[in-house]
């Protein structure tokens, strides 16, 4: 089943708690405190839109990339709006290529524990090298083991809205590390009724030995790891976890 079809056209509602512009305020601090002045900015998994609309608004070129075409046509409607434009595609990050190579590319909200098979976090990597520069960054976020089995494993979230509601239930493979979200959603049609869709979605918990062996395989050498869009050291009961890398220099290399 397809993520975020039918749910892409009520997902910001849903979404509102998400502090989209504190997670870019940190981003530019970040851009300062290393001396870093992108211009092209690729976001993968750009989903509807909320981080690759304000850099397009402040002048950056922006392109956007993710799985979901109805994500995607969530995001094309904010930015025709707001009267700009940018490159917009279906593409699974795992074999995404770019029109051109971008100075900063972002991977926010989860959107590498999505790769659930073994070798796809590398894979994903590897586009990512490939797209960037070499003078360019790479910034992504992660959920931990920790949030997936104290924080959302076996338990149940539900939300409402004036048109739309949603339950959400989490089951956690500790030894798989798996976690598989069931997502049951109900819009309201306009006659009044509701029709209600199931989205099943699975993220994958990463060791960070994982993460940065792969980084390592492509060419990436990690910078900075933050708790969470803070300038802090993860903890052990760390949620979120925040990476910034650089490529390798090939003086490096060799």
């Amino acid at each position: 089943m397809e993520a975020y079809g039918e749910f892409a056209s009520v997902y910001d509602k849903f979404m509102d708690e998400v502090p989209y512009d504190a997670w870019l305020d940190f981003l530019k601090a970040v851009w300062k405190k290393e001396g870093i002045s992108p211009k092209v900015i690729c976001d993968v998994g750009c989903g509807t839109g909320n981080i690759l609309l304000p850099l397009a608004q402040e002048g950056y070129a922006v392109m956007g990339i993710d799985m979901s075409f109805d994500m995607l046509c969530q995001a094309d409607r904010k930015l025709q709006e707001a009267g700009l434009s940018a490159f917009l595609s279906e593409q699974d990050m795992t074999e995404m290529c770019l029109p051109q190579k971008a100075d900063c590319i972002l991977c926010l909200c989860d959107g590498l524990n999505y790769l659930t098979e073994d070798g796809e976090l590398s894979m994903a990597f590897g586009r990512f090298r490939e797209g960037l520069t070499d003078d360019g960054i790479l910034f992504f976020d992660l959920n931990t083991a920790y949030k997936f089995s104290h924080i959302l494993g076996e338990n149940t979230f539900a939300a409402t809205e004036e048109d739309a509601a949603y339950i959400w239930e989490n089951y956690y493979d500790e030894e798989e590390r798996i976690n598989a979200y069931n997502v049951n959603f109900f819009l309201r049609t306009p006659e009044g009724s509701y029709t209600r869709t199931e989205e099943v979605h699975y993220e994958r918990a990463f060791l960070w030995e994982e993460v940065k062996q792969a980084l390592q395989e492509n060419g990436f050498a990690v910078v900075s790891v933050y708790e969470d869009y803070t300038f802090t050291a993860p903890k052990a009961e760390s949620q979120r976890i925040c990476v910034l890398a650089k490529p390798v220099k090939k003086n490096m290399e060799d």
